[in-house]
């Protein structure tokens, strides 16, 4: 599902590091390869021997993001002593994601809008994060004793796809208070 991991570069990193800005605050169609290239100081050339053209650009941004998420969660399970504290470690989290990372909505939401055909690569990695998300997010439950750990995950999904929309429409401080207020009242 993930593109071929390539070789890291200089090249490749700021390429990489320049189109996820770009896709990330402007959206994905909207910003040309031109751009991104001109922006990175790359060749075209430098950029098909790291990537298979724009949309494996696109899935590396994805990537990478994906990566960040899952590394995030790893350090919050490694200090929580319970599980328990793991819920509060992650609502916590996902508050800090929202007001600090992702002021601009999802990247996964953000880039399943851009693809609307769900048998693409981009929305089956999007897929594949978002399910992940949730298994993960049901794991954290049974391991609370949470009474319905498949619904309350769910929920949580639910909660955190809305704040981070929220929060770019609405402002990021609001957004987070409500979202941890109501990720609590959930999963009481």
């Amino acid at each position: 599902m993930h593109s071929s991991p390539k070789k890291s570069s200089a090249a490749r990193d700021r390429l990489l590091r320049v189109a996820s800005g770009l896709f990330y605050r402007e959206g994905i169609h909207t910003i040309g390869l031109d751009r991104v290239l001109a922006e990175a100081g790359v060749t075209r050339a430098t950029m098909y021997r790291h990537f298979a053209g724009k949309e494996g650009l696109v899935l590396a941004y994805l990537g990478e993001e994906d990566a960040a998420l899952r590394a995030l969660f790893a350090e919050g399970a490694s200090s929580a002593a319970e599980a328990a504290d793991l819920l509060d470690v992650l609502i916590g989290g996902i508050a800090d994601d929202i007001s600090q990372h992702h002021t601009r909505g999802c990247p996964f939401i953000n880039a399943a809008a851009e693809y609307p055909n769900a048998t693409s690569p981009v929305r089956k990695l999007v897929a594949s994060h978002r399910d992940w998300f949730r298994d993960t997010l049901e794991q954290v439950l049974v391991a609370a004793g949470a009474e319905d750990p498949a619904a309350g995950a769910a929920s949580l999904v639910l909660l955190r796809d809305a704040a981070l929309v929220g929060g770019y429409l609405d402002g990021v401080e609001q957004t987070k208070t409500a979202f941890e207020r109501t990720a609590r009242k959930v999963l009481a």
